[in-house]
């Protein structure tokens, strides 16, 4: 068996089998994974809270009682944060693998396992929740494997009826990007979706697979750490966009300053918008040549 990566992260079972059956869209659950993640288990400053507050040495994030969530939060050193967990207050330790060598072998392993393209934001992050807290409902732009290092959490999750392949973040009773607003297809929710929500546990050694946009909430029993390995997965837009611009640097005309688009002369304008169209037709002319091998190769590199 691999000591690190998706192989470790879904043992006994197959990356085949978690790749067909779950990836990208259905939670994974399992527990007791002990010794596959023994190596992330035996990093020092992964022991407890307090060891991993004693080695940052940046700001922590620190999860205000009013929203219990990301989207309320304010900086503070470490040992203000300590107090701020003594009074309830849910802790978030953001690229947690800068301290460790192994964290970052981990993700880049995890990285190749899925295939996710180069440009991926992929990170660690450490949540420290204190007992009978959590995280209200909400869903991410991204993708995360989360593993139980102490205490005991209780997660819910439900399918996302509200919006396909958010691209922002959302909590309820927050308001709504405006990006996610222009393509939420019903209203968002006050409340954790009820509707096949499901509630899972989990404990030391647990780990679970949370997929893009599904909602989840949370509630610790017991003070919990948990360690995620997060991924920013690029859309389809993103790819083509780097590509678009990639091959648009290369020409002169597509480089020319945008001169005259907002001016307040009418004639300086009209001209900005027929130089603007003669770009575009050019552009139209040029597309049905382009093929997905092409942008890939772009984009990715060349395949070995």
């Amino acid at each position: 068996m691999n000591n690190s990566g998706l192989a470790a992260l879904v043992h006994p079972h197959k990356i085949d089998k978690f790749l067909t059956e779950n990836w990208p869209n259905e939670p994974f659950i399992i527990h007791d994974l002990g010794e596959s993640i023994k190596e992330i288990t035996a990093l020092p400053f992964l022991k407890s809270l307090n060891a991993l507050l004693n080695a940052w040495d940046k700001p922590v994030q620190v999860h205000l009682p009013d929203v219990s969530d990301e989207s309320s939060a304010i900086d503070a050193s470490s040992a203000d944060a300590r107090k701020l967990f003594a009074n309830k207050m849910a802790l978030l330790f953001n690229n947690v693998q800068t301290l460790s060598p192994e964290l970052t072998k981990w993700l880049r392993i995890l990285k190749k396992d899925l295939g996710l393209p180069t440009s991926t934001y992929a990170r660690c992050m450490a949540y420290a929740t204190p007992d009978g807290k959590g995280t209200r409902a909400h869903f991410d732009q991204n993708i995360n494997f989360v593993l139980q290092l102490h205490g005991t959490k209780k997660w819910w999750l439900a399918p996302n009826v509200n919006v396909e392949n958010p691209t922002e973040r959302f909590t309820v009773g927050q308001p709504v990007d405006l990006e996610l607003a222009s393509y939420v297809e019903t209203e968002m929710p006050s409340a954790m979706p009820g509707e096949d929500r499901t509630e899972v546990i989990l404990k030391p050694g647990s780990m679970l697979f949370v997929p893009r946009g599904f909602w989840h909430s949370t509630e610790a029993s017991g003070e919990a750490l948990a360690l995620n390995f997060t991924f920013n997965q690029p859309t389809w837009i993103d790819l083509f966009t780097i590509a678009l611009r990639s091959r648009l640097t290369l020409s002169p005309d597509w480089r020319e300053l945008a001169d005259g688009v907002a001016s307040s002369d009418s004639d300086r304008r009209q001209l900005a918008e027929q130089r603007f169209d003669i770009l575009l037709q050019e552009l139209i002319e040029d597309m049905p040549n382009w093929k997905a091998q092409d942008i890939l190769r772009a984009t990715e590199g060349e395949f070995s």
